[in-house]
């Protein structure tokens, strides 16, 4: 099978059903933003986590397939759409209960940086809130169904990101950058 089809010369691509949308299709944005968020944490394990955070960040990198797979599937009835669930979003509370207890609380703000991991775990996290905006902005739109399940999910994921990012210069020793204020 060839990796090029031509099917999307003329500006359109298929989502799941047998509908094709323009490429700038606030659905297609939606979930090529997650595909996006999903390369950008595929770059933080390239730069190297530890075992624990490479294993979470890859766990993540599943659920975001779902997650985009539950946006390209538009049909309140389709295979994929209420593939995430509420339990997604709550299974990261925990897992953002559990790393908090690793770094001490703040009492100021950080700017995004540290080791190289950590600062593309920030990078990913600004992508999840431009995924997260995508999404949203999509659901106003009229006649679109998305899963509330799928804009919790981000919400929290973008709060466990930055959990990570600091629990990952935490591990690594290398402290925050604290902000300084004007």
């Amino acid at each position: 099978m060839k990796i090029y089809t031509k099917t999307g010369d003329d500006g359109r691509t298929g989502i799941l059903g047998s509908g094709r949308l323009f490429k700038d299709d606030l659905r297609i944005e939606a979930y090529g933003t997650i595909d996006e968020l999903n390369a950008a944490l595929g770059v933080a394990r390239a730069v190297g986590l530890d075992a624990a955070a490479d294993s979470l960040v890859g766990q993540l990198q599943n659920d975001l397939f779902l997650l985009g797979s539950a946006l390209a599937d538009p049909s309140p009835t389709g295979p994929y759409h209420s593939v995430i669930k509420a339990d997604h979003g709550t299974a990261l509370e925990q897992i953002i209960d559990a790393l908090e207890t690793e770094v001490t609380p703040l009492t100021q703000f950080i700017l995004p940086g540290g080791a190289a991991p950590a600062a593309q775990i920030h990078l990913a996290r600004t992508i999840c809130r431009r995924a997260e905006r995508r999404v949203i902005a999509l659901a106003r739109h009229p006649g679109e169904a998305v899963p509330s399940a799928l804009i919790i999910y981000l919400n929290r994921l973008s709060d466990l990101l930055f959990v990570l990012a600091r629990v990952v210069n935490h591990r690594a020793g290398v402290a925050e950058i604290v902000w300084r204020g004007a």
